[in-house]
């Protein structure tokens, strides 16, 4: 069967009923926005709340849960997908989210927000692989490599509104609309969904793979449970870890053992088997190292050392999600021309660039020399993931292809979770090797680099306090940086591992 008469089966199995195909595909930038502006829009509200609310030990859980429950969800939900339909799926996704956000804004506690941010990440974890299923399945390969341009341009709006937002509702309103903002921009995109898209799903009688379900879960929790609390609530060698670990890998092995017995399973191992999906999965993984790397410490480096205020360490980072939409879009035209491959190679060679300003960033280049280094992981990131999911969609069938949208996400998300506990494990322990060094541990210690990042506490130091710590800052950075760029290294060796010529008809 030739690859035009596959993308015409799947249009047409995907929307018989005449779906309207803009409408439609408004509804998911409506749904996406919502999901992407959430991640921009609770850091600049984070401060309020935390001096609200209080229990500022418990600060980072905040997002922790919320990613937690977004990944461990995300393939669930990209399975079901493929067994019941997208349409139902995203609205259930869309529902929950939004009954999250209406009692987040509700909350009296910061332990009631991190309960009520759960239930926000479990719909989450629905939106964003359903809406780019969604197109997978409207569009052919040829339109896909162009629409996959426009969703990414909802991440630099998003990226550009959300601190405005965010900031305007916290001064003149209060930080509970940032959740609420939320509700009407979901419901829109549910009506949209209703009316507008019309599915073909075949009616058959599906077993679902609930132990696969239970036991992904229960391993994917666990892991991350680790990753966020190794080192800062128990040490990386104590029983809490060790346990957490052996619980992981116990329910991993039983998990791979049900997938293979299992009629339908939650993820099927074969897609695995195409190496464009087995690469492009791996390097999402390393690529998601590098995101958290730069967009967790690139502000305390802008704040705390070169002594900036919040808002110029906004914009830094503001221009990786303008240069991710640019490059998405400029991708999707190249992808046709010059294929997967080329394309993705493109973006590697970005991602290197962007971490090479990164590495020998120093505190007197300044904020915009910072801005462009993020500008180019950006378009490094628009590149590549464009063409990862183009590819990976064109590789699989309409029955899979939710899953493997799906199984690229969870890698990058899993990538990020990975990154935060590793990286962030490198600065600790290079501040604290800088105080040492120097003689000043019974004087500072880690949190103590916290009073770099307020302008009056900081005013307060004394000159060579002041110096001591920006200098433990900057040489603990520039190691993270380092390791970033290794991972940069590693994606673009990895890119090189893809097919020159890409399986364009999929299974048939």
């Amino acid at each position: 069967m030739g690859t035009a008469t596959l993308e015409r089966q799947e249009v047409k199995q995907a929307s018989p009923n005449k779906t309207k195909k803009p409408l439609v595909l408004a509804a998911i930038m409506l749904a996406m926005f919502m999901a992407a502006i959430e991640a921009t829009i609770v850091s600049t509200a984070m401060p309020a709340i935390a001096a609200d609310l209080g229990g500022f030990s418990l600060y980072s859980w905040v997002f922790s849960s919320y990613l937690l429950m977004n990944a461990v969800t995300v393939l669930i939900y990209g399975k079901l997908s493929d067994l019941f339909g997208r349409k139902p799926i995203l609205t259930f996704g869309i529902i929950v989210f939004l009954i999250g956000s209406l009692l987040c804004g509700m909350a009296t506690s910061i332990e009631m927000l991190i309960v009520f941010r759960f239930i926000q990440g479990f719909g989450a974890g629905a939106v964003m692989p359903i809406a780019s299923t969604i197109v997978g399945d409207m569009y052919t390969k040829e339109e896909r490599a162009k629409i996959q341009g426009y969703l990414s341009s909802v991440w630099g709006i998003s990226a550009i509104l959300g601190p405005a937002i965010g900031g305007l509702l916290v001064q003149y309103v209060s930080w509970r609309f940032v959740f609420w903002v939320n509700i009407p921009l979901g419901i829109l995109a549910i009506i949209g969904l209703y009316l507008f898209l019309h599915e073909g799903v075949e009616k058959k009688k599906h077993s679902i793979d609930y132990a696969g379900a239970g036991l992904l879960f229960v391993s994917v929790s666990s892991f991350m449970l680790v990753m966020v609390e190794g080192g800062v609530r128990w040490e990386w060698i104590s029983a809490p870890v060790f346990s957490l670990i052996s619980l992981s890998l116990i329910t991993f092995i039983f998990f791979i053992l049900q997938e293979k017995r299992a009629k339908d399973p939650m993820m099927p191992f074969d897609i695995w088997q195409e190496r464009s999906i087995l690469i492009a999965n791996t390097t999402s993984l390393t690529t998601g190292v590098m995101l958290i790397g730069i967009s967790s410490f690139l502000p305390a480096f802008v704040q705390g050392v070169m002594e900036r205020p919040p808002i110029v360490a906004g914009f830094t980072l503001t221009t990786m999600s303008i240069g991710w939409p640019i490059a998405a879009m400029i991708a999707g035209r190249l992808l046709l021309k010059i294929g997967f491959r080329t394309t993705s190679i493109i973006g590697g060679v970005a991602l290197i660039l962007g971490s090479i300003i990164f590495m020998t960033l120093s505190p007197d280049d300044g904020p915009v020399w910072a801005a462009f280094g993020s500008f180019m992981i950006g378009v490094g990131m628009g590149f590549s993931t464009t063409a990862f999911i183009v590819s990976i969609q064109s590789t699989v069938p309409w029955q899979k292809r939710g899953v493997a949208t799906a199984s690229n996400m969870f890698m990058r998300t899993l990538g990020s979770t990975i990154g935060a506990a590793l990286l962030g494990g490198i600065l600790n322990s290079r501040i604290q090797e800088h105080l040492r060094e120097n003689g000043a541990l019974d004087q500072f210690s880690l949190d103590s680099t916290t009073l770099l990042l307020n302008e009056e506490q900081r005013n307060q130091l004394t000159e060579s306090m002041r110096v001591l710590l920006q200098d433990g800052l900057t040489s603990a950075l520039q190691t993270v940086y380092l390791v970033v760029a290794g991972f940069a290294v590693i994606s673009f060796l990895l890119i090189l591992l893809l097919p020159k010529k890409n399986e364009e008809n999929g299974n048939s």
